[in-house]
């Protein structure tokens, strides 16, 4: 997996590109746009997304537990270590997933230039990859679709009294999370199918 600095740079300018010829270019260019196929939707990706989720998700089960553990002095004194707790685990993660998100971006971006410098069909097909565009897509989508479900059922069918405002809001905010991880598993996919329709598509003829 590719970390940040470990980024391909973009291509050179025209100007200065000093490839002895196609052959040569047309190498570099499927060993760049494989390597950031692998950094953008790699199995590790996927698995580093859902463990940023899962922490995040814990950073606010320990908030949760301070929203409503809120009784008296002494509870109140635990909850404050929990959100403390919870703010710790959750800050840094938040800080990771930005971090990723930017990179990607850039990879987006690192994608279309090196696509640019040429067309490929018989290398290109190999970074197609619908199986693994599936792998991200299908589980996002589920995710989505839970968590949405938790935000709109949770609220509707709490019973006033029985459930209280702080774990109303403690479900909720677990179900954004799970929406929220989903909808980035499934910009990713789209994003990489957009790019394969626009990039290695082969223009039809004239």
């Amino acid at each position: 997996m590719l970390s940040r600095s470990l980024l391909p740079p973009s291509p050179p300018p025209v100007a200065i590109r000093s490839w002895p010829d196609r052959n040569a270019l047309l190498a570099d260019r499927a060993r760049v746009l494989e390597a950031l196929v692998r950094g953008y939707l790699g199995a590790g990706r996927l698995g580093l997304l859902w463990l940023w989720a899962a922490l995040f998700a814990l950073g606010w089960s320990l908030i949760g537990t301070a929203l409503t553990s809120l009784t008296d002095v002494l509870t109140a004194i635990v909850g404050g270590v929990f959100l403390v707790l919870g703010l710790g685990v959750m800050i840094p993660t938040g800080l990771a997933v930005g971090f990723g998100l930017r990179k990607d971006r850039r990879i987006r971006e690192l994608l279309r230039q090196w696509a640019e410098l040429d067309r490929d069909p018989v290398l290109d097909r190999n970074l197609c990859r619908p199986g693994l565009s599936l792998a991200w897509l299908v589980p996002s989508v589920l995710l989505c679709a839970g968590g949405l479900g938790v935000c709109l059922v949770l609220p509707a069918t709490a019973v006033p009294g029985r459930d209280t405002y702080a774990l109303v809001v403690y479900g909720m905010g677990l179900g954004l999370i799970c929406w929220l991880t989903g909808l980035i598993g499934v910009v990713k996919a789209t994003a990489y199918r957009r790019w394969i329709q626009r990039s290695l598509t082969p223009n039809p003829p004239h």
